[in-house]
């Protein structure tokens, strides 16, 4: 051994040859602060060596190295321009020193090589990849961009075009397709995988492979002309704006730093890089992005700890209701290799439970995600029933029938004499309370409430809600349910809409006064979509939710909090109901649903609604951007305070995921207390208290005052 470090050892091979292998003290190996600085130190061991004819890179574990340790970012991104800056650049340097290792380097990839395990790679001479190994660069996912050197070398290896593909979608490459596109030079065998690496070692080192050639290439400006770069950097501009749009900054910047950087060298380039790292790390993109990352991995932790802990295991699920939703949920665990029995009273409705099975997985084999095998195994997976004996075996059932507590109740009482002592008893309602329908079980420690988000095989929340007298065991193994249906579970208790409707509907009603002062619904759908971000501005969801949904939850919202969720008497939501415009439930809505002449489908704002309205609402008036999103979303954020001050939810980081989840919250904003904490809750507090006179919702509470006051956060 000539160096031995806590992350990574170096030792001599026969022949002259060595071996730089990560090893970290935890489960996977990362770039954290000591890891980098242990790389440097190993380099200047290797460096001072006169013996060694090259170096073979490895990992001890069952990935290469999955990335930078971003916990340390938050604290590092805090500190001054310069400080991150002179961070980044030294850093970086590391990778460069080892690049100029006066002897050839390869490195054996297994597993994940993403962000800074990508570019340890790149800065090796050669690469050999087994079956298992991703390789990318998903920087652009935390808001970033590659700070290492990967927007130098990566487009010096496989050319600006693939490079840009690569680094703005974040998307990583299984091996062969890597070796397609020229990132590694072999693909093996996991068991020979080292054997491979070592063997290019040696061929390099003899003389038979050019590595220096493959070196200089890297160091050296790109090679294009001016045509070509032109074209090259202008598409892939296009494309950018096209999927990214204005509120993503990481993938311009990187567009325009290889561009600016492909007639420079390689210092030229990084330091191009390293001062465009440094931009988006200020942004409040990153921010926001990183964000979402720490929180989700905080919830996939708590997730995975309940699921541990779990004492019931759970074989054989049953859905009763074979609706959207119940079609759905029974497919979302099919499609995961577990049996599931599906009940309903009628043919019919069973036939559509299936239809919508089929309909999800025909449209996969559309786009050659599915084969038919794996349809076949998932229509098998599910057995329709109309007998409730069917499921008397079931280790957990979903109740999914209509959202109407009396039906729900009967259904539940029926279901609690049909199962075993020992099943677990679930209801996919959205707004009913857990503890008034427990009230009907004999055994209300054994239910909880199971809330998918339609359409169930697309939205990855699953809420779970935690009555009075539901037991731990019970939570815990639902939570263990749900992530065997590839969900994320985040438990809540029991109230009124629980956590995501809860924050939705005050959202809801801000939009409906606004439009009764004379907004345009359709001015404040463009707003809240194009400006703020949302996936759909609040007439086109409640266009999607339906009016007879929305009508119905308001009315449970307001029986359960009547002091701030009264229905407003004149509600656009409630008059469209009442005229029977159910939104793209029959083609009209706010806006009219139908299709051009070539079967595309076509949204267009009804002047229907518009005469609907009329005598309802205020003089047409224009309000600005800032006023929009204020009057939506200062309720919804209220709320999902006073969720969080109540014990509804467990953590901000929770309720940001549930929304970023379950409504499609902008990725870039990290969530509504992550928009908050952006603003700053001293600004938050004076925006709501500007519309403080529009009623109990734009109202903040004195826990939101307080903590603006002493200026304290959310994420402390």
């Amino acid at each position: 051994m000539i160096y031995t470090g806590k992350s990574l050892t170096v030792s001599l091979l026969d022949d002259g040859f060595a071996e730089l292998v990560f090893d970290a003290e935890g489960s996977v190996n990362k770039f954290d602060r000591q890891t980098v600085g242990e790389l440097d130190e190993a380099t200047q061991v290797l460096k001072s060596r006169d013996d060694i004819k090259g170096v073979l890179v490895r990992s001890n574990k069952s990935t290469f190295i999955v990335g930078a340790d971003i916990t340390e970012f938050t604290e590092l991104f805090a500190k001054d321009d310069e400080e991150v800056l002179s961070w980044v650049a030294k850093t970086a340097q590391v990778f460069d020193r080892f690049e100029d290792l006066p002897f050839p380097t390869v490195a054996a990839i297994n597993g994940f090589a993403l962000g800074g395990g990508c570019e340890m790679t790149l800065a090796c001479d050669m690469r050999v990849a087994d079956t298992t190994a991703s390789i990318g660069l998903p920087e652009v996912k935390l808001g970033l961009m590659p700070g290492f050197g990967g927007t130098v070398r990566l487009p010096r290896v496989i050319g600006s075009d693939n490079a840009l593909e690569w680094m703005t979608t974040g998307k990583d490459r299984k091996g062969q397709q890597a070796l397609n596109e020229g990132a590694v030079d072999a693909v093996v065998a996991p068991e020979a995988l080292k054997e491979a690496a070592l063997s290019m070692l040696k061929d390099a080192a003899s003389g038979s492979l050019n590595w220096e050639k493959r070196r200089d290439q890297k160091k050296a400006p790109l090679q294009l002309n001016k045509n070509e770069a032109a074209m090259s950097f202008s598409t892939a501009a296009a494309m950018v704006a096209a999927k990214a749009g204005k509120h993503y900054p990481a993938p311009h910047m990187m567009v325009e730093t290889v561009k600016n950087a492909s007639g420079m060298d390689r210092d030229g380039a990084l330091k191009l890089e390293n001062e465009g790292f440094v931009k988006l790390a200020k942004t409040d993109a990153a921010k926001a992005q990183i964000g979402i990352f720490l929180s989700d991995q905080l919830v996939k932790s708590k997730g995975k700890k309940q699921a541990k802990a779990a004492t019931k295991e759970n074989k054989l699920n049953a859905v009763l209701g074979a609706g959207i939703m119940g079609g759905g949920i029974a497919y979302q665990a099919a499609v995961k290799g577990q049996p599931v029995v599906m009940k309903d009273i009628s043919t019919d409705a069973l036939d559509l439970g299936l239809k919508e099975a089929s309909k999800i997985l025909s449209k996969g084999m559309e786009r050659g995600k599915v084969d038919a095998k794996k349809m076949a195994s998932t229509l098998n997976n599910i057995t329709p029933t109309l007998d409730y004996n069917a499921m008397k075996d079931a280790d957990l059932v979903i109740e999914a029938v209509v959202e109407n507590a009396k039906v729900k109740a009967s259904v539940l009482q029926e279901t609690e004499k049909t199962v075993a002592d020992d099943a677990i008893i679930c209801s996919n309602t959205s707004t009913i309370s857990i503890n008034q329908l427990a009230k009907n079980l004999d055994k209300p420690e054994r239910f909880v409430g199971m809330h998918f988000f339609n359409p169930v095989h697309k939205m990855p929340l699953v809420e779970i809600i935690r009555g009075e007298k539901t037991s731990d065991d019970t939570v815990n193994a639902v939570v263990a349910a749900a992530l065997k249906m590839g969900k994320t579970p985040i438990v809540v208790n029991d109230c009124p809409g629980f956590l995501v409707n809860r924050v939705l509907f005050p959202y809801f009603a801000g939009f409906s006064k606004l439009v009764l002062d004379g907004a345009d619904f359709v001015a404040v759908d463009k707003v809240m979509e194009k400006t703020f971000g949302w996936p759909m501005g609040p007439a086109y969801l409640l266009d999607v939710v339906g009016m007879d949904t929305a009508d119905h939850a308001a009315g449970v919202m307001a029986e359960g909090i009547p002091e701030r969720m009264q229905k407003i008497g004149n509600d656009p939501v409630s008059l469209q109901y009442r005229a029977e415009r159910l939104g793209q439930k029959n083609g009209k809505g706010f806006y009219e649903y139908g299709t051009d002449k070539r079967g595309r489908p076509t949204k267009n704002a009804s002047d229907d609604t518009y005469a609907l309205l009329k005598e309802h609402v205020s003089d047409s008036k224009d309000f600005d951007k800032d006023e929009i999103i204020a009057r939506l979303m200062v309720p919804m954020a209220n709320e999902a305070i006073r969720c969080l001050e109540e014990g509804i939810v467990g953590s901000a980081s929770e309720a940001d995921m549930a929304l970023l989840y379950g409504l499609g919250f902008p990725p870039f904003r990290g969530g509504v207390f992550r928009w908050i904490e952006t603003i700053g809750l001293a600004n938050f507090v004076e925006m709501a208290d500007k519309y403080a006179h529009l009623g109990p919702i734009y109202q903040v509470t004195d826990g939101v005052r307080q903590m603006a006051a002493d200026g304290k956060s959310y994420f402390a």
